[in-house]
């Protein structure tokens, strides 16, 4: 076993169908989780489903939390704890995200070869291997060599190192909060760990297809940030 690998899933069925068949296909062996946040049940049947024949478990999040979706923090949580009495990194690849066969196993091999590293990611690219959001940010990089970086992370595709892991109690994550990237990037480097991004392993990305919603962003983003300053949501 090289990695615990967890997908958290909230409906954009066709999206998570095409990551998880992606994670199955990848090379070397992983103990695979899918974190179901409440979807619906369509999207749950189906998970059921898949889950028989591709080799992952599934976590209905309705059966460990009453809290509404997002439920981000229990994930993490969950994930923290498998990967801590297993001994192994934690790989993050969301719901809007296809790896590569090569993917994870070069995450692990760069986390492997480097013992400061508290977490790497995997660039994202659009369908025509452009860089795209998050990382629009490492776009002008002129150098295809992995990067040191204090910029955060996405958790789109990023490994967590186990001695990361092994610093950091991810209970202590702040509850009033829906997405924690930023807040674990930011805390690798206070505890001493080196953060990357890699430039020659890239991911397909279709932003927020995880969670269509926030597709309001671009579609309305008048509601979007009504929605995000006055009701409290998407809390980064």
């Amino acid at each position: 076993m090289q990695a615990i690998v967890i997908t958290p899933v909230k409906d954009a069925l066709e999206a998570t169908l095409e990551t998880i068949q992606a994670i199955s296909d990848a090379n070397g062996v992983y103990d695979y989780w899918v974190f179901n946040d409440y979807s619906t049940d369509q999207t749950k049947k189906a998970l059921e489903t898949a889950s028989s024949s591709k080799d992952f478990k599934l976590i209905n999040l309705e059966e460990v939390t009453s809290n509404p979706s997002p439920n981000y923090k229990t994930v993490l949580q969950l994930a923290q704890k498998t990967a801590l009495e297993a001994g192994l990194p934690l790989i993050i690849v969301e719901s809007d995200v296809k790896v590569n066969q090569d993917t994870l196993e070069n995450l692990v091999n760069f986390a492997n070869d480097n013992p400061k590293v508290g977490l790497v990611g995997a660039i994202t690219h659009d369908a025509e291997g452009k860089v795209n959001f998050p990382y629009l940010k490492f776009k002008q990089l002129k150098t295809k060599d992995p990067t040191k970086t204090t910029r955060s992370l996405s958790f789109c595709c990023t490994l967590i190192s186990i001695n990361f892991l092994q610093e950091y109690d991810f209970t202590d994550l702040d509850n009033s909060k829906d997405w924690y990237d930023t807040h674990i990037s930011q805390k690798s480097i206070a505890l001493g760990f080196e953060n990357y991004i890699l430039p020659d392993l890239p991911v397909w990305h279709r932003p927020h297809a995880s969670r269509p919603w926030k597709q309001l962003k671009y579609k309305n983003p008048v509601l979007y940030y009504f929605r995000k300053w006055f009701l409290g949501k998407d809390k980064i």
